[in-house]
């Protein structure tokens, strides 16, 4: 029903098959896999870098526009960790929800954009300035010049945060099973199975859809 996380993050990749041939860097990887492990209409809540949603590549945006729907995000000020982690980053919390189906329909999240002062970031972030808890600013990193969120100390973190909260709206709905019938065509799905895949279960090949594993009437031949 709802995944809660905050991604690790660097320069590298996991080994995976499944997962391979998107080229996923470790925090792609983590909103990857979890699209596929979460049900349709369930919710993830990610605490990741705003490299998510600010990198100039939008695959990995389009990647995840296509499997869900964007609930809201909120941009923390870069000292909200540096008393717990002892670093400085502008982090992101992103909330998404599943699609029933996939769509090829690209929202304006997927792309970046400018603000009033020129500063480029996710469309999302300039359309809602609202959701920045502190000021967006150009300041010289290691990786050089490069756009932070530098905080806010009129008002507390706890008293922007809870006015960001209360701008996402989305509900998460009841996921209702079929009754199950006395019908060996097809048996509760395996949560460990990707949707829309095949799977054997007891000698027998099963494609898994939403909530259902049917089975298949395959030859002997494409069995084995």
């Amino acid at each position: 029903d709802v995944s809660i996380g905050n991604v690790p993050f660097g320069d590298f990749k996991l080994n995976d098959k499944r997962y391979d041939k998107n080229n996923f860097l470790i925090h792609d990887y983590f909103f990857g896999k979890t699209l596929d492990k979460v049900r349709p209409g369930g919710i993830i809540a990610f605490v990741t870098s705003k490299g998510t949603l600010d990198k100039e590549n939008p695959s990995v945006r389009r990647y995840i526009a296509q499997r869900a729907d964007l609930l809201g995000a909120i941009r923390l000020p870069n000292n909200t960790f540096s008393k717990n982690a002892g670093t400085e980053v502008t982090s992101d919390i992103i909330f998404l929800q599943k699609r029933e189906n996939m769509t090829s329909i690209e929202p304006d999240w997927v792309y970046l954009d400018t603000d009033s002062n020129g500063i480029k970031m996710n469309k999302y972030f300039v359309d809602n300035p609202e959701m920045i808890l502190g000021n967006m600013e150009m300041k010289t990193t290691q990786f050089g010049l490069d756009s932070t969120c530098t905080p806010n100390n009129e008002t507390s973190l706890e008293n922007q945060l809870d006015y960001a909260i209360s701008n996402i709206h989305g509900e998460i709905t009841d996921y209702e099973f079929d009754d199950i019938e006395e019908d060996e065509n097809f048996i509760n799905a395996d949560p460990s199975v990707r949707n829309f895949s095949y799977t054997l279960v007891d000698g027998k090949v099963y494609f898994r859809e939403n909530s259902k594993m049917y089975l298949q009437d395959l030859p002997v031949t494409s069995v084995n």
